[in-house]
């Protein structure tokens, strides 16, 4: 039985599936296609429209060249390709810098997209966007592969998007959607990290209410300027969303890995992210609205050298979950609980770190520099961070030598990753150290996409550097702010012999602990198994051992 408003038969003139080459596209590279593809767009909407059948534009094997206009997209009208690399959108505004040119955009602003205009039985499958031929002499966030708003019962599937200037995949208000496979490498370009988008896969949410059904899953972000995936919160006065998911995806030298910027409930689970140059993960109230997530939980995650923490949790009031991940070898903080003095600064409440591997970062495995109420630290492992352990250094002459991302020092005796972390300055440069071995200092680079680690030019063979001394307290759990009603129990936070874990609990001058439960930790192993700078008040303090 045919549904309500959908006629059995297609529209004449209209086919269902419309192969590209047959309607005005060529795919040769050189002509360009943008005029016939919004054609065939409008042509299909209008039937779609009409008989209630969704239509499909299939792009055979060619380089289809996009140029100087972007597509405004219609509802039952999909796009799919051979696979990335056969099918190949390239896009260029050559004629037009002013012009951001995306392959396929609707948007409020300039459409007036929202719950009631929305795109429906949308697919985008099977093909490749190439921004590089995108410029213009500003920053415009408009300049993304991707950049649809309103869309419901919409799918992203097996897309390679690249070099776009600003987001690749940047889509807002996504319902009953699924972005699965995409793969998005050096997104941003023109964004020196600090502009709006410029990420991997961007998602505003908050345009449907307090659900939208979402799921991004085993998508690979690589290299972009911002984010390799994020969601943020685009209406400060409405309900955050719930029901948004990031599942088997990987996230690698992009600022920030995955980040949370104004979700209720996310969940984040079985990623790895890996080599980012701020944080692996990241909850703060850095979106447009200054809205940070809450509710959210992150499980079962690799979580690996990235340049500074591995999660970073700020602003939120809290609740979050952190458990079950592997967080190591980071060049600052494994968790760091802090205050970005911004967006919402109470306290935050209801923190859980529970079962969490967390070893060889350079400085504390668990650090809150933000007050905490009622928040857990249980079973977790927290072993022999505080790697960057190594003494102020300097050198210069026939020893010494530069790469675009390495000093090599044959006269160093330097410890393992004993200067991960730590800023590289060679007179007005200055470089950051991903890790080291004892004569050689690898370093990050110094923007996402980008290979040199250096502010400037590559230094001149034996030209002089310095490095810091390394901080002298590096303990598994600092507390550095109030704490009230924190429960601190049965964790392993052990140094098995490097030596560089200076104490299993530190309470700072800065930090205090009121009707704390501190039980059943075994400290073994740490210079010292607690030291408190801040005597606590109330609470429980027995049972861990190790401390004597």
């Amino acid at each position: 039985m045919t549904a309500p408003g959908v006629r059995p038969y297609a529209v004449a003139g209209a086919p269902l599936r419309c192969d590209a080459r047959r309607h005005g596209l060529t795919g040769d590279g050189s002509t360009n296609d943008q005029p016939a593809l919004a054609a065939l767009v409008d042509r299909l909407g209008d039937a779609y429209d009409a008989d209630g059948r969704a239509r499909v534009i299939y792009c055979p094997p060619g380089v289809y060249a996009i140029r100087d206009a972007a597509t405004v997209w219609r509802s039952g009208v999909s796009l799919m390709g051979a696979g990335p690399g056969a099918t190949r959108f390239m896009l260029s505004n050559e004629g037009n810098r002013a012009q951001p040119v995306p392959l396929a955009f609707h948007t409020a602003e300039q459409h007036g997209a929202s719950p009631d205009r929305h795109l429906a039985y949308c697919v985008f499958a099977d093909f490749e966007i190439d921004g590089s031929g995108v410029a213009s002499s500003d920053y415009n966030p408009l300049a993304k592969g991707l950049g649809l708003q309103y869309v419901t019962g919409g799918m992203f599937r097996n897309l390679f998007i690249h070099h776009t200037a600003a987001t690749g995949l940047g889509c807002d208000f996504l319902q009953d959607t699924v972005i699965e496979n995409v793969r998005v490498l050096e997104c941003g370009r023109m964004d020196n990290g600090l502009e709006m988008g410029g990420a991997g896969i961007g998602v505003g949410i908050g345009g449907w209410g307090p659900i939208e059904r979402l799921t991004i899953a085993n998508c690979t972000a690589v290299g972009n300027a911002t984010n390799g995936i994020f969601v943020e919160m685009q209406y400060a006065g409405r309900p955050q969303p719930r029901g948004i998911r990031i599942i088997g995806c990987h996230s690698e030298a992009n600022r920030f890995g995955i980040s949370d910027w104004g979700a209720d409930g996310l969940v984040v689970t079985g990623c790895t992210v890996v080599g980012n140059l701020e944080a692996g993960f990241q909850v703060s109230a850095k979106g447009t609205t200054g809205v940070p997530g809450r509710g959210g939980l992150l499980t079962d995650c690799l979580i690996d050298g990235n340049l500074r923490d591995g999660v970073n949790i700020g602003n939120t009031p809290g609740p979050y979950t952190v458990r079950g991940n592997r967080i190591t070898g980071n060049g600052r903080y494994g968790y760091h609980h802090q205050d970005l003095g911004e967006g919402n600064r109470a306290i935050a409440e209801e923190i859980v770190i529970e079962s969490n591997d967390i070893w060889g970062n350079s400085l504390d495995g668990i650090r809150s520099d933000r007050p905490l109420r009622d928040a857990v630290i249980i079973n977790n492992r927290i072993r022999n961070n505080g790697r960057q352990c190594a003494p102020a250094a300097t050198g210069g002459g026939e020893s010494v030598r530069y790469t675009e991302n390495t000093l090599v020092d044959q006269r160093a005796d330097w410890p393992q990753d004993g200067h991960r972390g730590k800023v590289l300055r060679v007179g007005r440069r200055f470089a950051v150290v991903a890790s080291n071995d004892a004569s050689t200092l690898v370093l990050a680079p110094n923007r996402p996409g980008i290979d040199s680690a250096w502010s400037a030019d590559i230094p001149p063979p034996g030209t002089p550097y310095e490095l810091p001394a390394s901080p002298p307290n590096r303990a598994g759990v600092t507390l550095n702010a109030t704490c009230d009603s924190v429960t601190v129990r049965g964790n392993l936070i052990r140094d098995s012999g490097s030596g560089t874990q200076t104490a299993g609990i530190w309470v700072t001058e800065r930090g205090s602990c009121l009707n704390c439960r501190v039980v059943e930790n075994d400290l073994d192993g740490n210079h010292a198994a607690i030291r408190a700078d801040t005597p606590a008040l109330g609470g429980h303090w027995e049972g861990n051992h190790g401390d004597q």
